[in-house]
């Protein structure tokens, strides 16, 4: 059977993917199915047993329980032992006799040779003697257990976890229970997304993971901690995090915690295709210096082309929004759609000096090229019927963007530390976009057609500044934390827009513009915070604190027509001008109660919130003054059932002051056949969150759980009021509603079987999404409710780290309702089967298949509904594998496509608009590294 014979797609689509599929796709399904069924004749076993302290037979809970071949001590599977001490190891392996250890710290590991004569296998009670001498490096130099727990972290040793030599931390990391990583790099463990990756507890280049784990080898790390993220306040104080994201802090060996280490990329392709990067990393314990540079025109951030899967992670899930911005090391830099040429340069530094001083600062440029050709077809929703909009446009950008920032952390004694971290950001840009749009009724009879050519140079800095001074009391808990915030924005920009609109009909008319506007915005985000925890009794606090914000904003927008008189923009035009000033400030006195155990985090905190907000316009003369006064609540609670299984939940309350724009009462008419307009008298946003999950790993079944719900409802929304008239030209303003309502979530299941150096890895999951939002069309209030549900299945095999198969499946089901009775609902699926394999045989060569089939129903007629989406690439390791020549196919059937449907409250969209296609890069990699304790130890390789 095909495996894309599963999608829901039409008989010719269906039979062309037939023909080009088959054969590759059934010979890799009987090559994954022989060797994965060659692996069922291995023998299951189980081990049950009991972990005690020898001299008071107290249970010991979280003792790792693991065994390991004879010959080369590879793991073949490990157990954590519950609050009873109990535990069962289960297992596959064709071995008859194994080695079985106990690791438990503080205490002297046991060991043993185990024999695999029984699929059941009962020990005696394993009794643990403590080891008074012994300290923790002690045992690691010892017996080192594939993974330990210490309260709320997990510890991995990486040498427990077989990977191919050249592998890379993130190659490392996708092989630890409860971990996935996606063809993005991004990160979750049981679920819970990763949001920070730490080397030897410090950042490593910048808040960019993806540095850290594609470039730091296997053969320098010691080991893989998780836990619960922290702010530099809570670690420092001791109080629990707040957070369900995950941090994930990379420990290197310490007689390699020394060296310097590198690549450089250099590759050329059909079609004028180009990719060079390099980066270079020196570090010296405490200390590093990192530096790296790139320039492409392959849609990609350019600093992981050491992967031979590069430019398959990257192909087909870059990130975009409609202003042109994109994102890069975790900031977002300018750009734009379509196809772009990058060029990115850094530095970082990190360094702990001896009184406890800590310096870490980095710097970014990116500069992006754009260009991207896009074509619209729009249904417009209507009470008393749709009309349809079809447009295309063309957009051109440069952008330049620098960032520098920095930490220092000062600990002037172990109860007083001062923390401050500054970024400044300076962008500057040019872009040109051209658009014409027509718009028809339901008998495709032309309503009005227009054309715009819009130019713009633009200039923004961005300062801010955070101070946190945190004073410890005692040993109890108690603490002062004080902490300012500055955000101080500056935007100037210079647009020329020219304009031609046609009216049709029984009045035809026809209106052009020829305008330049001049506007410069200036924002400054102040705020304070107050905190002292008062310790009431063991695990018990009261937290006391006062928080004020002040946001001041002044939007200055001067609209000059062109007069033919003396050739110059120098006609004001008052009517679209505008000079906006917005204040916004809040007050928050509050009380909090927190407890605060191994096992259970609760904490209430409430307090009032006292509101003003305050727009004047100058040149209108217009102003507004709102005051409110909401009640604020935070919540948490984390709750740990027994090891590896929890649960969590969240509620909380926020406000949400309108943007300048949303409230500045002239007309924008960029585009001649939308008009927006600010709304002066706009209330505040308050919302309702709640958030809870439950999470539970299975160590005896190496199986995962992770089950989520999110809900929120926001009164006083801001919304878009639209009135279309009957030349079918909108103009929009905006407005505040109550009752909308929010909600997701989703399950997952995940599984790891192994049977020596084979594995297989399954996951399916189950997203689904609600959303009732009330809107406008023509003056008419309605309701539009959204679902979605997402099943999804991923499976990894690997067979001895020579072969590796990746087949996916997610389908993804939408349907909106509307309350009007002339509005027809809309249902819509998506689905997305890939396969990936990879092949590191013979040694020295990376083969590399990456397929990928998309289909989507209900496309409007001369869009593209599905495509085969297929890359390939061959490497072969050179000069002692210290390089790599790359060749790379990339959408090898030239079928990729950028078409999107988009359903709103009030339309209903297809677009399609320039992306990437097929080519082919050959490429040289080359890498250095040299790690050691000392002169005399270093290492090349």
């Amino acid at each position: 059977m095909n495996i894309f014979s599963v999608c829901l797609c039409d008989e010719t689509d269906h039979q062309q993917l037939k023909t080009k599929m088959n054969k590759p796709l059934i010979t890799l399904l009987i090559l994954f199915i022989s060797v994965f069924t060659s692996s069922l004749f291995a023998q299951e076993f189980e081990v049950k047993g009991k972990i005690v302290d020898k001299i008071d037979k107290t249970p010991l809970e979280s003792a790792t329980v693991y065994v390991q071949t004879l010959k080369d001590s590879t793991l073949i599977t490990y157990t954590i032992s519950d609050k009873d001490g109990g535990f069962e190891l289960a297992g596959r392996t064709k071995l008859k006799e194994v080695n079985l250890f106990v690791t438990f710290n503080g205490f002297k590991s046991y060991q043993q040779k185990l024999k695999i004569d029984k699929s059941v296998i009962t020990m005696p009670t394993i009794e643990m003697e403590l080891a008074t001498d012994e300290l923790d490096a002690v045992q690691i130099t010892a017996i080192r257990a594939p993974i330990t727990v210490k309260k709320d972290t997990l510890e991995f040793n990486a040498d427990s976890f077989k990977a191919r030599p050249d592998a890379t931390v993130e190659d490392l990391i996708k092989k630890l229970p409860g971990v996935e990583v996606d063809s993005d790099g991004k990160i979750k463990v049981n679920g819970k997304e990763v949001n920070k990756i730490l080397v030897n507890g410090k950042p490593f280049f910048g808040n960019d993971p993806n540095i850290a784990t594609k470039n730091l080898t296997k053969e320098i790390v010691d080991k893989i901690q998780v836990t619960t993220t922290k702010s530099e306040s809570e670690e420092f104080t001791g109080k629990k995090g707040t957070s369900e994201a995950q941090t994930i802090n990379i420990e290197l060996k310490e007689d390699q915690n020394k060296g310097f280490f590198g690549r450089a990329t250099v590759s050329g392709g059909t079609d004028d295709r180009y990719a060079m990067s390099g980066i270079g990393n020196y570090f010296n314990d405490k200390q590093r210096v990192s530096v790296l540079a790139g320039r492409n025109n392959i849609n990609t951030s350019g600093f992981s082309f050491d992967e031979i899967y590069d430019m398959m992670g990257n192909a087909g899930s870059v990130s975009w929004n409609g202003n042109g911005a994109f994102s890069i090391n975790g900031q977002n830099f300018g750009g734009g759609q379509g196809i772009r040429t990058s060029t990115n340069a850094g530095a970082s530094f990190v360094d702990e000096y001896e009184n406890k001083t800590e310096i870490l600062a980095d710097y970014f440029y990116s500069g992006v090229d754009s260009e991207n050709d896009s074509r619209v077809e729009r249904e417009n929703i209507l009470p008393d019927g749709n009309f349809f909009t079809n447009s295309s446009s063309r957009f051109l950008s440069t952008n330049q963007n620098h960032r520098a920032s920095a930490e220092l952390q000062f600990e002037i004694d172990s109860t007083f530390k001062i923390i401050v971290a500054p970024n400044f950001q300076f962008t500057e840009g040019e872009s040109f976009s051209s658009r014409n749009e027509e718009s028809l009724d339901e008998d495709d009879t032309l309503l009005n057609r227009g054309n715009s050519q819009n130019s713009t140079d633009s200039e923004r800095r961005n300062f801010t500044s955070d101070i946190s001074i945190i004073k410890k009391f005692g040993s109890k808990g108690a603490y002062l934390r004080i902490g300012t915030n500055g955000n101080f924005i500056n935007n100037t920009s210079e647009n020329f827009l020219n304009t031609t609109n046609e009216i049709f009909g029984a009045t035809p008319s026809s209106t052009s513009r020829d305008q330049l506007t001049d506007t410069e915005s200036r924002q400054n985000n102040i705020s304070t915070d107050i905190e002292y925890r008062i310790p009431v009794k063991e695990k018990l606090f009261i937290d006391l604190g006062y928080r004020f914000t002040n946001r001041r904003e002044r939007n200055d927008r001067r609209v000059f027509d062109f007069d033919n008189t003396t050739n110059q923009y120098d006609d004001f035009n008052e009517t679209l001008s505008s000079d906006l000033k917005v204040n916004f400030r809040t007050h928050l006195p509050s009380i909090g109660v927190n407890y605060e155990t191994e096992k259970l985090y609760l904490g209430v905190t409430t307090g009032l919130l006292l509101s003003e907000l305050k727009n004047e316009e100058f040149i209108q003369n217009t102003s507004v003054k709102s005051n409110f006064s909401d009640v604020n609540i935070n919540s948490y609670m984390r709750y740990r059932i027994k090891q590896g299984m929890s649960v969590y939940f969240n509620y909380n309350t926020r406000t949400q002051a309108p943007q300048a724009q949303q409230l500045q009462p002239v007309a924008n008419v960029s585009n001649p056949l939308n008009i927006t307009v600010g709304n002066p008298n706009l209330n505040r946003e308050f919302v309702h969150d709640v958030y809870a999950n439950f999470n539970n790993y299975d160590f005896k079944s190496k199986s995962g759980f992770f089950f989520w719900l999110s809900a929120g409802l926001t009164n006083d929304k801001i919304v878009p009021l639209s009135v279309t008239d009957e030349n079918r030209i909108r103009t929009t303003t905006y407005t505040n509603v109550d009752g909308i309502i929010r909600g997701s979530g989703g399950v997952s299941y995940s599984k790891t079987i192994k049977r020596d150096s084979t594995s297989l890895r399954f996951r399916v999951g189950l997203y689904s999404n609600y959303n009732k939002e009330f809107n406008f069309t023509n003056g008419v209030k309605f309701s539009t409710k959204r679902n979605a549900i997402t099943p999804s299945v991923r499976m990894t095999y690997n067979y001895r780290e020579l072969l590796e198969i990746e087949p996916r499946y997610s389908v993804s089901f939408s349907n909106t309702r509307y309350s009007l009775d002339n509005l027809n609902n809309e249902t819509f699926q998506s689905h997305n089967v890939g396969l990936k394999t990879t092949t590191f045989w013979p040694k020295n060569i990376v083969f590399g298949n990456d397929l990928r089939y998309t289909y989507r129903t209900n496309v409007a007629p001369g869009f593209e509904r599905s495509s085969l989406f297929w890359n390939m690439s061959l490497g072969v390791k050179i000069l002692k594998e210290k390089g790599t020549i790359k060749l790379t196919a990339y959408d090898l059937l030239d079928q990729n496509i950028n078409t999107r449907r988009t359903v709103t409250a009030d339309y209903i969209q297809d677009s399609q608009s320039t992306v990437l296609q097929r080519y082919f890069m050959l490429g040289f990699t080359y890498k250095i590294s040299k790690v050691g304790g000392n002169k005399n130890r270093f290492q090349t390789f």
